[in-house]
């Protein structure tokens, strides 16, 4: 299968071009809106084209793309590629806009092709691990969970993250679209309302880079999660509490594989066996057996459109000071 690449991003490079050939496949372009970027991209990563605008896609025979660009540029990038029929891998969030992010959903579904969102923390072993204790029953009836998503944004990829909310900017459409995503993957279920503060802690000119907020689920279950940007010596962790048992995970909000998930109950703690999986050549190949008509384990289209409906309804909150309803449609 070919592939393109729209956007020649940081992610892009150190992630999804090993993955997708990791898996067989080959990338035969890379857009960027400037020429100079692109072709140093090809250039890098041994691609054969490199083009300023995806027009020049129309004859390379792509059939899946990969979207990698500023947020804001996601929707035309999706709708031009569900038209020439081919396949989508987009970053998160899917879009600035809520609706943008319906549009796209819907035009993947509309034209027939398959669309992930690049939700990759659903693969780390950890959180696939904690899925099956609590799918087993092994934590009784849930209660509450506890999620740490805090670190330290690195320089090189800082940028419009800390300055332009146009472009997706800000801690909570950065990162709390992940732990949306972890929790409904995880739980089965996504927060029905939000309670939430955000502040800024310095790190961003004028968007917050710091956010805590309360999610109230239909089952009963609450949550509480944290977002930063500004914590150079946090650990991230996550924590699954139930009437039989509880489970405690660190390192597993992290693009690389790894981390500790325990299981603690009557018996004591036990540590997991978790394996040691790429998150993103997981995601590719994942993509690969929907394409061939298997089941849809990645986050798909519409799972990035509810992530982006918990992540506005984080901001909403945090500029009303009321607690509010997450609105998916």
């Amino acid at each position: 299968m070919k592939w393109a690449l729209i956007g020649a991003s940081n992610i892009a490079s150190q992630w999804m071009v090993d993955a997708i050939r990791a898996s067989g496949y080959d990338i035969v372009a890379v857009v960027s809106g400037d020429q100079t970027l692109a072709s140093a991209f090809a250039a890098k990563h041994e691609i054969p084209h490199a083009f300023d605008n995806e027009n020049a896609l129309e004859t390379l025979g792509i059939e899946a793309v990969y979207i990698s660009n500023t947020n804001e540029k996601h929707e035309a990038a999706v709708l031009r590629a569900a038209a020439a029929g081919q396949h989508v891998l987009c970053e998160k969030p899917l879009a600035t806009e809520f609706q943008a992010a319906l549009r796209m959903a819907k035009a993947c579904d509309d034209a027939g092709v398959v669309m992930v969102t690049n939700h990759h923390l659903r693969h780390n072993a950890g959180h696939r691990a904690m899925r099956a204790q609590v799918a087993a029953g092994q934590l009784g009836r849930l209660s509450s969970v506890r999620l740490s998503h805090s670190v330290y944004l690195p320089k090189p990829i800082q940028g419009w993250r800390l300055t332009d909310r146009a472009a997706g900017g800000g801690v909570v459409l950065d990162i709390a679209v992940h732990n949306a995503d972890s929790l409904a993957f995880i739980l089965g279920e996504y927060p029905t309302h939000v309670c939430a503060l955000t502040s800024n802690t310095g790190m961003a000119s004028e968007l917050e880079d710091n956010a805590m907020s309360i999610w109230r689920f239909a089952s009963g279950i609450t949550a509480f999660t944290h977002q930063g940007f500004n914590t150079p010596f946090a650990e991230t962790h996550l924590q699954i509490h139930g009437d039989a048992g509880s489970l405690h995970a660190t390192g597993v909000l992290s693009q690389a594989p790894g981390g500790v998930v325990a299981l603690s109950n009557v018996d004591g703690r036990t540590e997991l066996p978790l394996d040691s999986d790429n998150l993103y050549q997981r995601v590719v190949k994942n993509m690969h057996a929907a394409i061939a008509g298997q089941p849809h384990v990645n986050a798909d289209g519409w799972a990035g459109v509810r992530s982006l409906a918990v992540a506005h309804a984080i901001l909403r909150s945090a500029e009303s000071g009321q607690t509010v309803e997450v609105i998916y449609g």
